[in-house]
């Protein structure tokens, strides 16, 4: 009977051992999932988001800071994925493009997007007409691209005048990550030294990360004093600073829809499959 008394004993405590495991297991899961900050993106429904800063970076071009609900919110957007941007053009009439952000999620309580305005864009006029205090109206994330750290051993970017911002972000969210190893090499075209868009912010990352991330810049009408590259992006620019066609890297592209032709056949010529290509 005393036996029988133990067993019932030992069982009861084993149980309630096994609950109070449970209970701190659920909880510390709680804790944990309370912790991740929920995105405060919407792919279905457009959100308003408040401009709380506007900083004119040349004539065309502009830094906008929109405001989070919260100090600690995160906008939620995947790395290398963009938003959808509604307004209005100059005729009053709805338009909707897309923009990549160049913040990240671990800049918390707002997010920026660099927007180069040009005359006759339609979207470029409503960001021309914004003032602190506007609200803009957001959507998303879109986009096809999907990244894990360490999936490629390095990737080569090229890009074209605004298509900078996404190979920015990508850049960024790489070379920030303590875990990742991934090298970027990326050749970035525009026409002129002054459309240069990031021009500080990735040359920080190139003395920041020394040996992991190389910029080599292309201007088709440079300055008298010019180390760059003039033109076009060749293959021989490509050869020379992207990473040679393996299995395990990545060639990005995002720039004007001619340029991006081109580039696609440059990199087929040079024996970059499919595979090793992607183009936002």
């Amino acid at each position: 009977m005393n036996l029988e008394f133990l067993q019932s004993v030992d069982f009861q405590i084993l149980v309630g051992a096994a609950v109070a495991v449970l209970a701190i297991v659920v909880g510390a899961a709680y804790l944990f999932s309370s912790r991740i900050p929920k995105g405060c993106l919407d792919p279905e429904n457009f959100k308003e988001f408040k401009l709380v800063k506007r900083q004119q970076l040349s004539h065309n071009v502009a830094k906008f800071t929109f405001e989070l609900p919260t100090p600690s919110s995160v906008l939620g957007l995947p790395i290398g994925q963009h938003i959808s941007c509604r307004g209005k053009d100059s005729q009053g009439e709805e338009v909707i493009k897309p923009y990549t952000p160049t913040t990240l999620d671990s800049d918390v309580g707002h997010f920026e997007l660099v927007i180069k305005m040009y005359p006759q864009g339609r979207m470029s006029h409503h960001f021309r007409e914004m003032r602190v205090g506007d609200y803009l109206s957001v959507k998303g994330p879109k986009g096809r691209f999907r990244y894990q750290p360490g999936q490629v051993r390095a990737f080569g970017m090229i890009a074209g005048g605004s298509g900078i911002t996404p190979m920015f972000q990508v850049a960024r969210a790489v070379l920030e990550n303590p875990n990742d190893k991934t090298n970027v090499h990326l050749i970035y075209a525009n026409v002129t030294y002054e459309d240069i868009l990031l021009k500080e912010e990735l040359d920080s990352l190139v003395a920041n990360y020394p040996g992991r991330f190389n910029v080599y810049y292309v201007l088709n009408q440079p300055p008298e004093v010019w180390d760059g590259g003039v033109g076009f992006v060749s293959k021989e620019m490509i050869q020379t600073h992207c990473p040679a066609p393996t299995p395990d890297i990545k060639v990005l592209r995002c720039g004007p829809p001619p340029m991006n032709k081109a580039m696609a056949s440059h990199l087929d010529a040079l024996g970059y499959s499919p595979e090793m290509q992607f183009q936002f």
